[in-house]
């Protein structure tokens, strides 16, 4: 059953002030390559980085005193775990969060500088949820659930009352979904204001427990996705009766998508999200035609991505678009066939970042040398104007690289 629009009102007049009232921003060149009308809601912006601070502070602030005074326990890999462990610090509360023990190491260290205690134990996300109940009894700590709690759902719904005085109009509006907390208060808020709005909700082709829970199918998830943030084997139980009566579609996503996503987000709107905020705008990559003409508003949940990891992801996605290629070039091996080598691929307007040049580990005749070369270029077209260039003047040249989205070499 869906909470009262009084209810989620009533959290958010109670958390004003506490948190960050996020913008609703268009997406203008998104927009031009999706073939709708985006706009963003851009929850990256709450001081840990995601939606969680909503629903983390209204639940510790619905806290009995005697529950104040003994202190919250929680259970999360990263998001949660900071939100709990920020506004507990703020409220004078004290916090203990289990973590796993693969949680991100910088996820840690930021959940430990926001003044909590810090357990990493269990190799798995139900083994670290169990470690917490344990420690919650043992200690007489409250439980503060990531997802499956009305304070936290009424919390995470105050989200969908500013898109309803900030973008009244929108078509749809695209939430990732994990547990559900946060698909089940926006799609409260926003049905009892405007029942005609269309909520879609995202999960990952590694993670669809709640797609599979409604849809009576066996349980499958697992594997390792860039959107950790939303990869829950098992969704909530209040928030599953939710996603059922408000939410009309749950779409997949692929990893191919999920780096689409966060690549030009980055690039075309500056924006950095992290693999479960990007997972909406990922939809609109996966299924254009879904969205196409349609006002979309899509909720950028979180922006606690890795800095090593979001490097990677951007020169992946350079490679994607061919404007990173590696090619394989095969050369006579005496002086000067590199200068001209370099030449040919300069005089085409291509920019070498790094040279391989291998003789003795290569399947190619002693006289001759295999040389792989890193090229910054335009676009896919201007690959194909280098090996041509490259071809004319002598050197039989292959792209190693292939892009994994809209085709190969």
């Amino acid at each position: 059953m869906a909470l009262t629009l009084q209810e989620i009102e009533k959290a958010a007049e109670g958390i004003s002030g506490e948190i960050v009232r996020t913008p609703v921003v268009p997406a203008a060149r998104l927009s031009e390559t999706l073939g709708c009308d985006l706009h963003l809601k851009l929850e990256n912006l709450q001081y840990t980085g995601s939606f969680k601070d909503r629903g983390a502070c209204w639940k510790l602030l619905n806290l009995a005193p005697e529950q104040s005074r003994y202190g919250v326990i929680a259970m999360s890999a990263g998001n949660h775990a900071q939100g709990v462990a920020y506004h507990a610090k703020r409220l004078g509360i004290p916090a203990t969060i289990v973590m796993p023990e693969f949680a991100p190491f910088s996820k840690v260290e930021r959940t430990r500088s926001y003044g909590a205690k810090v357990v990493q134990t269990g190799e798995t996300i139900d083994a670290s949820a169990q470690a917490a109940r344990d420690i919650a009894e043992a200690e007489n700590l409250a439980l503060v659930h990531p997802y499956d709690d009305p304070f936290i759902i009424a919390g995470q719904g105050t989200i969908g009352l500013e898109l309803m005085t900030d973008l009244r109009d929108a078509d749809c509006v695209v939430v990732p979904i994990g547990g559900g907390g946060l698909i089940s208060g926006i799609a409260s808020a926003i049905k009892a204001i405007n029942p005609t709005v269309e909520i879609v909700g995202v999960e990952t082709e590694l993670f669809p427990s709640m797609y599979q829970a409604l849809h009576d199918m066996p349980p499958s998830s697992g594997g390792t996705t860039l959107a950790d943030g939303i990869a829950v084997k098992s969704p909530g139980k209040l928030t599953r009766s939710i996603i059922k009566e408000l939410v009309s579609d749950i779409l997949l996503v692929d990893e191919a998508s999920l780096e689409t996503a966060v690549h030009y987000l980055v690039e075309r709107q500056k924006i950095v999200a992290e693999g479960a905020g990007a997972a909406g705008v990922a939809a609109l990559f996966a299924h254009p035609e879904r969205f196409r003409g349609r006002r979309v508003t899509s909720i950028i949940c979180g922006g606690n991505i890795d800095v090593r990891l979001l490097s990677g992801v951007l020169a992946r996605g350079l490679i994607r678009d061919g404007r990173v290629v590696r090619l394989r070039i095969e050369i006579i091996d005496q002086p000067r066939q590199l200068a001209r080598l370099s030449e040919v691929i300069g005089g085409a307007g291509g920019n070498i970042i790094e040279v391989y040049h291998q003789r003795l580990f290569a399947d190619v005749p002693a006289k001759r040398a295999d040389v792989d070369v890193v090229v910054e270029t335009r676009n896919i077209e201007h690959v194909q104007e280098i090996i041509s260039a490259l071809h004319k003047a002598g050197f039989e040249s292959r792209a190693l690289s292939t892009r994994s989205v809209d085709g190969g070499f």
